[in-house]
């Protein structure tokens, strides 16, 4: 019934998104080595750095990440080895020889101390008054090696202008510390290439094309460089004070919607391990922070699923039974506000292959400023309308220009998970201690369709749920509705699923191998979209993407750090939510029903669905509602 097709990307063409570490042990054979007078075997061509952290010896790190290939270029690792008349980097070390090496000498030491110094000299900026305070790894190695004066001076005022022009992300370079993360971010991990270190020396600093404000070249506004810079020279545009004084406004009516990830995720701000999710302690937290309605984002979720597979269901009676040429095949999502930006900026002549349906925060957004507003009897006008997402990129969708089919701004604000945390705090709550409460109606009931959203091929996964089962009846062949080839975080991921003995109303699809792909962070978008150019993907029919590695629970709005382990243990945590609640498809959901019964009346992707819920795209990369 279900066919996964061996598809694996080589490993010489694959981005660097790192979901599992590397097996070095298949470059052949193993070497034994003595770190600190203790003899180790590993794997021949593992790197220093490796090698310490599998014996459990600890070596500081700045430019260095899980995510993003070697660079060397912080030298705060640098360890002796014996031999050689320089230290050495232990990230960029492979280890092919025997070799003793030291990490805690007194020569070690000081070069490191001398190291953190220099940095911090060229550093602008008090600790105590920047947005990562005690999440900062300069401040956390300065008190390690107790750096408690600048030896080589300190930088009385910025050497450059804070560049606020985006929606998303705000670049304060005089807080760079060069470790060119954010480059190999952006070129490596998402191939977008937005920025890049310019000038020489002294000189030298992380820039755009010419310069140009952020607003003004191709950034995706995925935030992932956010999450990977180890100070506060990149952060997202936080508007946390404007919802305050809303929240104070007794005029207004404050409404917030929550996404799924920020509930996996946020208990991290506060200590806790990652992998557990706070959904019932975060409702009950945002009421008492003074927000008159508590929504969740799933619901829109659901409704996502409807109107999206119903799309996906024209498009494919257009092109088999009525043999309509023009037809865009395969149908890509819509739901990744960064995913969007990436193929306007780099294969807008592909747009009318993405689903017209906005992301499910927009169409909240437009739902509660029509519908709920009618149901609850308040002005349009007095509603503000909040969504916490895990997705920096979220902030520019909701201030698009053409995002107000409401008749007014449908979504208002953009929080991310991190900045959630910091309101939490603020009010002066401890997010774990919190009792558990429900959403509020007609917006508190979702499906468990609508949590995986938050992983990638989780908007796959949910679609296939209801698609199969409207076109046959039944549900997916797949055990306790777990779509396997649609998780894990394989760069690309593809399969099929045959549809047989259909109802009456779908028979053109009888013997139909529908026929599916799921990416994640645009690296892999990119080959995909490539793989459609050389027409590859003839013969597909639905392909998720998310813009961010691991989907949205590795958003660029998530709590800081981040890596392939704790992203993995973020999809778990929805996962296990997921499979304990009593609704786990888009079509049962009664919320949904009920809608479509008291305003959507004429159904999904009629003219009222249309308006609000879905969105055209123009070959010149713009949106036209």
């Amino acid at each position: 019934m279900v066919k996964r097709e061996n598809t694996r990307t080589p490993v010489s063409q694959q981005p660097h998104i790192v979901d599992k570490p590397a097996d070095t042990a298949t470059i052949g054979g193993t070497i034994s080595v003595e770190i600190n007078e203790k003899k180790v075997t590993v794997p021949l061509g593992t790197t220093i750095l490796e090698a310490c952290r599998q014996n459990q010896i600890h070596i500081p790190t700045l430019c260095h990440h899980p995510d993003l290939c070697i660079a060397g270029v912080c030298r705060i690792c640098v360890v002796d080895v014996e031999g050689m008349r320089t230290l050495q980097t232990a990230c960029s070390f492979p280890i092919t020889s025997p070799i003793k090496i030291r990490t805690s000498t007194p020569m070690v030491r000081k070069a490191r101390r001398h190291i953190i110094d220099l940095l911090l000299s060229e550093h602008y900026g008090e600790c105590y008054s920047c947005f990562r305070n005690g999440n900062c790894e300069l401040q956390s190695l300065a008190k390690e090696y107790g750096v408690d004066s600048y030896t080589f001076g300190h930088v009385e005022k910025p050497r450059y202008e804070v560049d606020n022009s985006s929606a998303s992300v705000i670049r304060d370079m005089s807080k760079c510390i060069l470790c060119k993360r954010c480059v190999r971010t952006c070129i490596d991990l998402q191939e977008v290439g937005v920025l890049e270190a310019i000038n020489r020396g002294h000189e030298t600093h992380i820039g755009t094309f010419l310069d140009k404000p952020l607003a003004d070249v191709i950034c995706i506004n995925c935030g992932q460089c956010i999450n990977r810079c180890p100070t506060a020279a990149l952060r997202a545009n936080d508007p946390s004070d404007e919802i305050w004084a809303a929240i104070d406004d007794p005029q207004k009516h404050v409404v917030i919607q929550t996404a799924p990830s920020p509930r996996a995720a946020i208990g991290e701000e506060f200590g806790v391990e990652p992998g557990h999710s706070f959904t019932g302690e975060l409702n009950t937290a945002l009421k008492r922070i003074g927000f008159d309605k508590v929504f969740d984002t799933n619901f829109t979720a659901d409704l996502t699923i409807i109107e999206e597979g119903t799309e996906l269901l024209n498009r494919l009676k257009k092109a088999i039974v009525e043999k309509d040429e023009s037809v865009k095949l395969p149908q890509f999502t819509s739901c990744s506000p960064g995913w969007v930006k990436f193929i306007e900026h780099f294969y807008p002549e592909y747009l009318d292959y993405l689903s017209t349906a906005k992301s499910p925060q927009q169409m909240f957004g437009a739902i509660t400023k029509t519908f709920y507003a009618k149901e609850a009897g308040v002005d349009p006008a007095d509603i503000v309308t909040v969504a916490l997402m895990p997705c920096a990129a979220k902030k520019f969708e909701c201030n698009r220009p053409e995002m107000n089919d409401s008749g007014f701004k449908d979504v208002d604000y953009g929080l991310t998970t991190r900045e959630m945390a910091k309101m939490i705090k603020e009010a002066g709550i401890h997010l774990p201690e919190m009792p558990k409460s429900n959403f509020d109606d007609p917006f508190g009931e979702a499906s468990g369709a609508g949590l995986i959203f938050g992983a990638t091929g989780g908007v796959m996964e949910a679609a296939l749920r209801t698609v199969y089962e409207l076109v046959t009846g039944r549900e997916v062949p797949f055990k306790n509705l777990v779509i396997e080839p649609c998780r894990g975080f394989e760069g690309i991921k593809q399969a099929s699923v045959k549809l047989e003995n259909c109802v009456e109303e779908y028979k053109f699809l009888e013997g139909v191998e529908v026929k599916f792909a799921v990416a994640h962070g645009t690296a892999n978008a990119k080959k995909v979209m490539e793989m459609l150019r050389k027409g590859e993907l003839v013969g597909y029919h639905f392909v998720e993407i998310m813009a961010c590695p691991g989907g949205c629970l590795g958003g660029g709005g998530q709590p800081i750090p981040t890596s392939a382990d704790i992203r993995k243990k973020r999809a778990e945590a929805i996962y296990a939510e997921e499979e304990s609640l009593p609704i786990r498809k888009s079509h049962e959901n009664p919320h949904v029903h009920y809608i479509y019964e008291k305003f959507l009346t004429e159904g999904p992707c009629s003219k009222l669905s249309h308006k609000l819920l879905h969105t055209h795209y123009t070959k010149r990369g713009k949106f036209i509602s």
